[in-house]
């Protein structure tokens, strides 16, 4: 046969095939022969064929010395025998090359002999080879000296006799003694005959019985299988155990001595079936052995400290020549650490070998832990033990197919058969001790770790098992055996997994303890796993160090392989780096892809333990931001676990367990997991066109509402709420995160600082929100509902606030209503034929149904005097609708169906112009499958826009059919809209940003419907008119959606301000414009009753004017969170604030004041002014003049006198209804008088009061309830203030000229309030105007009086001419006398106008007033009135007035009196009509006055009345 197939074409083609085929005919007949230990079956027969034709065709040069040995190395593997055959073989081929006369072939034979010491034991060569063959082979040095000791040794052993003690005994006693025990032992032979025998012996030879014990301890050391007849034999011979144990123990000892030779085998495996059968006790033989207890445990010492100094080397750097050194000290000590002789351990493995665990146990529980099973053949003898036992057990339970089951067949070595496992109970007695004294060194046996796991799998899923306990001890026997043992093996994921089939069956409490004690304890317990720690520490160090992202996936694998045995210290290294370099977060997480779940179970401790780590400072060493490390731990949680199939249960329960202690900072954590696995992202940088997609439904939302597409976090999304939902942690963290708000603001605040609070209240309402709308959008809606509790008890139990209990409750609350109104559907058959309205009932009937119950249970949390103003069902109302039910963004769904139309055409388009290149079975490609998806998506949207337009006109008809009872008409207007801004648009329109458009929308829309007892104007009024404590009190994302609110409030004032015609259809005889409120009986004037146009633009000018003098305020305060706040508002309010021109030069000054303070002291207050004055700056062409924000009414042939009295009626009017006193300074009577004094002095008949007192009066008049402590604090502000403002008239005349429509409201402002704080600037002006002299005052008196008699007519509008507005305003000390002059011109009216006067200076003109009289003096008298405005057929009188008024004042400028008079002579044109436009000579005189306006830097906007008329036109239109 092997003639056959080793043939010379197999030798030559060895290379390619012949090598495995022969090894392949080597491996089949080497599988005969396991079936008998002698290789003289027919597969030892060819395999014996198979060697000797290789080696023969090595002899004859057919193939090469190495590639035979190669060869035969493998071949030796295949079983024990062969070495012993191919010996025997080479022997052969000595003799055939001996007699041959080749001498090429002897050499050849010589190459091979040698090459064969490499593959077979030397000693076998050594025992069958002739001494001069391995001499010329190289094995022996000198075989002359060899052959000469070897016949000195023969000689010694078969010639020489010893000399014993022949006085009595006869040698020939002995030698029958033998021959009887060496018999064989049949069932004749009994060892009661034996005895017989014995003593008979003994008796006739005079032998001694201790030598004859010695020689029946002799014969069963021979014949060990025959342990059933020497056994008792034994036991029979001598009753006392004590002397066998001495015996044996001389035994021993003869091997300790200078002997030099090992104790042999079969004496430990004698000793060891003694024990088992208790014929000598374990005890009385242990110590005759060597070495002593106290030396091993010394040695046990060294080899701890030897593996503590190397892992110290490896986290050292070391220089090439020094680790050469090391590295022979570590094998000097090694050779002297090494016992050459330890009888114990010896008999510890002959003990396992016979079955004796309990002997065996007792023996190493007497050594260092683990130090036994340490020695590699001891630790493969109990783990064959082991396999021998669990054979039955693991037949029955191992969950393979029977084709894959292999039946393990223990080798018989003619021992007793052990008693083997076969039920639970008895593997948890007998077979887990002994996996427990393995420990980590059960890893030389993989497959006995899988069969284990396996077994504590099956025992697991059993239900109802009688065998609790085991439960247990299977998570000890993970700690303390098999997850050590991994961390031994080589990068083994197969043994990895299925560990993890066992630990993921536990909870995750129990998984985490395993890993603490894996991580903190495991690698401490064995020299060996204290080695591997730092080997594994080393080569993770070198990974990480290269580590980047074009080598992700080299260093993914590699670190894959670490992780697969040591996961623990692996992730906690990198996890320290993470923390320390942001930029590895990205690699590091793609290169995770190659780990098993078991790994990344152990990562996501490894994330649990560094966030619960108390050393590390969470805050940074300012206190005022969270640390670096954490919010990169942070972002890595969010992408790792997107990524990566991790369980999340034990994080999240991290985060429950810090909001439980007070603590916020970990909700981080929290935000970037939801935001990453879920695709929710905040809202607070969305754009206006995200905001609008997020008012849609669901599928809107998804497409438009966010930066990122949410198509691939399906998976993630499911794996977060099935976390949730496996321990209930979904309503606990959201009741959780809604009282932690109200921690961080009451305990928090009292030892952080201020800017850090407001980042952890942002950040907790911010995950609050997109934690709840992940629950809303990914729970089924029965069973959201059925976990959330009621509005009351959330509100009552939970003490949730009513903000965040609606928002919760808001999913739950149109569920019920969709469910009720389609029962009502089902049960009404005819419900498809009614008519809409009848339709539309239906659902407002439902309603009724479900938010009745609610609104009762709302009743009790409020005091009654609370539903006196405004009515528990329009509480509930306003708080339970949202977006989606009064706005259809019927523009987003068109934008985004537009979108996917032109990618579904994109791809049509793709496909018809590349018909050539597409392969013909990608005929269904993917462009048709995305074209597919895109129609179909876009089929959804316009299915989704249908349903909520239909939604939203069944929500109007409720809000119709409810409107009626909303406001109670029991209370004043302005309690009633107090009510209503503090509890509902206030707590709102910070919620979320979505919330802040709502807030606005609403308010519109309870205007739109005409909502009885509802005053529009009062409640924008009570929003714009002091924004200054709103702005304060507001967190930095609040000041976002803040001003998100006031933008789009601004957006609806600004469009009814645009144009005449929407403010007649929107707001004319609406009764939110009304300024009376009469009964039914009383009849109604409309022309008397609501404010018309031109009086609402006055009142949109004393708001704008409001907003810039709150928001001054709080930029000029100094305060980081003021500047930072009303910097955001400015932004977010830029589309429709500032629109005039001088307050976006008043907040422009302001802004780079901040910019040049904050620069090197707050760098992101400098960053937000810096982005903001940029903003500005673009927006800066579209802003208009003052005079073009608001029109005048002087029209020629009026009486002054009517228009004034309507005026003062709409006010008296308006403040009667809304409940608030009729004025602040004097009643009606002083009114009349000075609507007289005025129709006195006013020269021109046309020049006549606008309506802006009734504009006034309902815009901010009903707000400005002048309380008798206010006004007393104002008047004696004005008093100390009044001499200082004559005395600087020079200087603050022409400059108050700016804004002067605004000083009285900023009068009605300051009494509207009741704070008691007096403003730094008003400090100011009261210290630096507290020497005046009785000149100035009579010259400022002169100037006011000439103003109002040349001029009163232009002091018509809130932001009219301050020369005529100053007399009339200050006397009454309230905005509601802005029309009307004061005839006497009273020192006290005088003293308040100037205050005014002062006041509006300050906000008009920024710059500091302390700089000296001469600079006020030359500045002044460049600024004139540039916000003035009047009728073109007035212009011409009005200027004139304007420079007989500039002319009387002091210090006036010969400069500016050409000017004036050019500009007069210009406008006095001959021939030109008094009603007929002056375009054409403002066309030529415009140029003139722009060049003198660049030659005057500080002059910018002098005479802006002789603009273009086109630009102005152009300029109001878009407004």
């Amino acid at each position: 046969m092997a003639s056959r197939v080793v043939s010379l074409d197999l030798c030559k083609s060895w290379e390619r095939s012949g090598k495995l085929e022969f090894i392949k005919l080597c491996r089949s007949a080497a599988a005969g022969m396991q079936t008998s230990r002698l290789p003289s079956d027919r597969g030892g027969r060819d395999l014996q064929l198979l060697l000797h034709d290789l080696c023969w065709h090595v002899v004859e040069d057919r193939l090469k010395v190495d590639q035979a040995l190669a060869a035969l190395a493998e071949v030796t593997a295949l079983h024990p025998e062969i070495s012993s055959m191919l010996v025997d073989l080479v022997f052969l081929l000595d003799f055939e090359t001996l007699s041959g006369e080749n001498r090429d072939q002897r050499d050849r034979f010589h190459w091979l002999l040698a090459g064969c010491a490499k593959v077979v034991p030397d000693a076998l060569l050594k025992e069958r080879i002739e001494i001069e063959s391995l001499g010329d082979a190289g094995i022996v040095r000198n075989s002359r000296t060899t052959g000469t000791k070897f016949v000195k040794i023969k000689t010694r052993l078969f010639y020489k006799q010893n000399k014993y003690n022949l006085f009595r005994e006869e040698s020939e006693g002995y030698a029958k003694l033998a021959t009887e025990l060496s018999q064989e032992i049949t069932s004749k032979i009994s060892p009661d005959y034996m005895i017989e025998v014995m003593r008979s012996l003994i008796g006739c030879f005079n032998l001694d019985p201790n030598r004859v014990l010695d020689v029946v301890l002799e014969a069963f050391e021979c014949r060990i299988h025959l342990e059933d007849f020497f056994v008792p034999l034994l036991t029979k011979f001598l009753c006392n155990p004590a002397t066998i144990s001495q015996v044996l123990g001389f035994k021993f000892t003869f091997y300790q001595g200078e002997a030099g030779e090992p104790t042999p085998l079969s004496l430990y495996r004698l000793a060891a079936v003694l024990i088992r059968n208790e014929v000598i006790a374990l005890d009385d033989l242990y110590s005759l052995l060597l070495p002593d207890d106290a030396a091993l445990a010394k040695q046990h010492k060294k080899e701890e400290n030897a593996a503590l100094q190397y892992a110290k080397r490896s986290a050292m750097v070391i220089m090439s020549s020094e680790k050469k050194e090391e590295e022979k000290k570590d094998e000097d000590k090694d050779d002297d650490l090494t016992l050459e002789e330890n009888q114990k351990l010896g008999l510890c493995e002959a003990l396992l070998e016979v079955g004796d665990w309990l002997n065996a146990q007792k023996l190493m529980q007497r050594l260092p832990e683990h130090y036994a099973v340490s020695q590699p053949h001891i630790a493969r003898r109990l783990c064959l033990l082991v396999h021998t036992l669990v054979e039955p057990l693991y037949s029955k339970h191992s969950g393979l197919p029977e084709g894959f089951r292999r039946p393990y067949n223990p080798p018989s070595g003619g021992l007793r058969p052990l008693p083997l496992v076969e039920t639970f109970g008895e593997f948890q007695t007998l077979v887990l001790p002994m996996l427990m004294s393995l420990g980590p060194l059960m890893h030389i046996d993989p497959v006995l770790i899988v069969k284990v796991v396996r077994l504590g799998r099956a025992f697991l899923h059993q239900k109802g098992s009688t065998t609790a306990d085991l439960r247990f001890d299977l998570l000890t026997l993970l700690g303390e055996t098999l997850l050590p043992s991994l961390s031994l093996l080589d990068c083994n994921c197969c043994v990895a997994d299925e560990i993890w089939s066992l630990v993921k069956l536990y909870p995750y409490q129990q998984r985490y303890l395993l890993y603490h004690h894996w991580k903190n304890s495991a690698y401490k317990s064995h020299p060996l796993l204290i080695r591997v720690k730092a080997d594994s520490l080393k080569k993770i160090k070198y990974i990480m160090k290269r580590l980047s992202k074009e080598n992700v996936k080299p260093s993914g694998r590699q670190i894959g392989k670490l992780s697969h045995s040591n996961p623990c210290f692996l992730f906690d290294y990198i996890l320290s780096q993470i923390q320390t370099w942001d930029n590895l977060i990205v690699p590091v997480v793609d290169s995770l892809k190659y780990l098993t779940m078991l790994s990344y179970d152990v990562l996501a401790y490894c994330v649990v333990e560094a966030l619960s780590s108390p050393e590390k400072d969470r805050m940074k060493h300012d206190g005022t931001s969270i640390s670096m490390w954490l919010q990169s731990l942070a972002s890595f949680c969010g992408a790792v676990f997107k990524k990566y199939s991790i369980d999340l249960t034990g994080l999240l329960q991290l985060v429950a367990n810090q909001l439980k202690a007070e603590r916020s900072l970990d909700l981080l954590v929290l935000k970037e997991i939801v935001q990453k696995m879920t695709g929710i992202e905040s809202t607070e940088q969305a754009t206006q066109d995200q905001l609008e997609a997020m008012c849609g439904g669901e599928l809107l939302k998804a497409e438009g509402g966010y930066f990122h597409q949410l198509r691939n976090t399906k998976k993630s999304s499911q794996r977060l709420k099935d976390s949730l939902l496996e321990q209930d942690l979904a309503l606990p963290l959201c009741l959780l995160m809604a009282q932690q708000k109200n921690c961080i603001l009451y305990r928090e605040q009292e030892a952080s600082h201020l800017k850090l609070v407001g980042k952890l209240y942002d950040q907790c309402q911010d995950t609050l929100v997109q934690f709840c709308s992940f629950l809303s959008s990914s729970l089924s809606t029965e069973e959201y509902a059925g976990r959330l509790p009621s509005v009351d008890q959330l509100l009552s139990k939970f003490h949730v606030q009513a903000d965040v209990s609606f928002f919760l409750a808001r999913p739950m609350f149109g569920h019920q209503i969709n469910l009720k109104f389609d029962e009502a559907k089902r049960k009404d058959k005819s419900f498809k034929t009614l008519a809409a309205a009848q339709k539309l009932q239906r659902y407002v009937d439902a309603v009724d149904q479900v938010m009745s119950q609610v609104v009762e249970n709302i009743r009790p949390l409020h005091p009654a005097k609370t539903w006196e103003d405004l009515s528990p069902q329009f509480y509930v109302t306003f708080w339970s609708l949202s977006m989606y039910d009064l706005h259809v963004p019927t523009s987003s769904y068109q934008r985004e169906m537009q979108k996917l139309r032109d990618a579904s055409n994109s791809e049509e388009t793709k496909d018809m112009s590349n018909p050539v290149q597409r392969r013909p079975s990608q005929a269904p490609s993917k462009r048709k499958k995305e074209k597919d998806r895109c129609d179909a998506l876009a089929d959804k949207l316009a299915e989704e826009e249908r349903k909520q337009q239909e939604h939203c006109t069944r929500v109007l008809a409720r809000l119709r059919s409810e409107k009626d009872a909303w406001f109670q008409s029991r209370s004043s207007k302005n309690e009633t809209i107090m009510q209503f801004l503090q509890l509902c648009v206030f707590p709102r329109c910070t919620f979320t940003a979505l919330d802040a458009l709502y807030c606005a929308k609403f308010v519109h829309l309870i205007h739109i419907l005409k909502t009885p007892n509802f005053s529009t104007l009062i409640c924008y009024d009570k929003i714009f008119c002091d924004i200054t404590y709103t702005v304060t009190a507001c967190t930095e994302n609040e000041a976002n959606r803040y001003g998100r609110f006031l933008c789009s409030m601004l957006e609806t004032v600004m469009r009814w301000h645009s144009d005449k015609a929407i403010f007649d259809k929107e707001c004319a005889n609406f009764p939110g414009f009304m300024t009376k409120f009469r009964g039914a009986s009383q009849s109604s004037d409309i022309a008397t009753d609501h404010v018309d146009y031109e009086n609402y633009r006055h009142v949109c000018h004393k708001w704008h004017f409001k907003i810039t003098k709150a928001l001054v305020i709080c930029l000029e305060s100094g305060d980081y969170v003021q500047i930072r706040n009303s910097l955001i508002v400015l932004t977010k309010v830029l589309p429709h604030f500032p629109v005039m021109t001088n307050l976006g030069q008043a907040l422009e000054r302001r802004i780079e004041k901040i910019r040049q303070e904050e620069k090197d002291k707050r760098p992101d207050l400098f960053v937000l002014a810096t982005g903001y004055a940029g903003q500005l700056k673009n927006k800066k062409p579209d802003l208009i003049p003052e005079h073009e924000f608001h029109v005048k009414d002087n029209k020629e042939g009026r009486a002054a006198g009517s228009s004034q009295a309507k005026a003062s009626d709409s006010v008296a009017q308006l403040r009667t209804a809304a409940g608030l006193p009729s004025g602040g300074g004097g009643g009606d009577t002083q009114k009349e008088r000075k609507a007289e004094a005025m129709a006195r002095v006013s020269p021109q008949p046309g020049a006549v009061v606008s309506k802006s007192a009734s504009v006034s009066a309902s815009g901010s008049g009903v707000n400005s309830s002048s309380s008798s402590t206010s006004s007393s604090k104002t008047s004696s502000s004005t008093a100390r203030r009044e001499s200082s403002r004559s005395a600087n008239k020079e200087s603050s005349g022409d400059s108050h000229d700016k804004i002067a429509g605004t000083l009285a409201d900023r009068k009605s402002a300051s009494l509207m309030h009741d704070d008691p704080r007096q403003s730094k600037d008003d400090m100011h002006k009261s210290d630096h105007w507290s020497e005046i002299s009785e000149e100035h005052k009579r010259r400022r008196l002169d100037t006011a009086s000439n103003s109002v008699t040349l001029g009163g007519g232009t002091s018509s509008k809130v932001g009219g001419s301050p020369r005529a507005a100053t007399g009339g305003r200050g006397g009454s000390g309230s905005s509601q006398q802005s029309p009307k002059v004061v005839d006497d011109l009273s020192s006290k009216v005088t003293s308040a106008g100037e205050d005014l006067r002062s006041s509006s200076e300050k906000w008009a003109h920024p710059k500091d007033l302390h700089d000296g009289d001469k600079a006020k003096v030359k500045k002044g008298s460049r600024k004139r009135d540039h916000s003035e405005e009047s009728a073109p057929e007035g212009k011409r009188k009005k200027d004139e007035d304007s420079a007989k008024s500039s002319s009387k004042r002091n210090g006036e400028d010969v400069k500016e009196k050409d000017r004036y008079r050019r500009v007069r002579d210009v406008q006095s044109f001959p021939g030109l009509p008094h009603d007929q436009p002056l375009s054409s000579l403002q066309e030529e005189v415009s140029p003139k006055i722009r060049g003198e306006r660049r030659a005057d830097r500080d002059d910018k906007k002098h005479h802006r009345s002789s603009s273009s008329s086109s630009a102005s036109a152009k300029k109001r239109s878009s407004f």
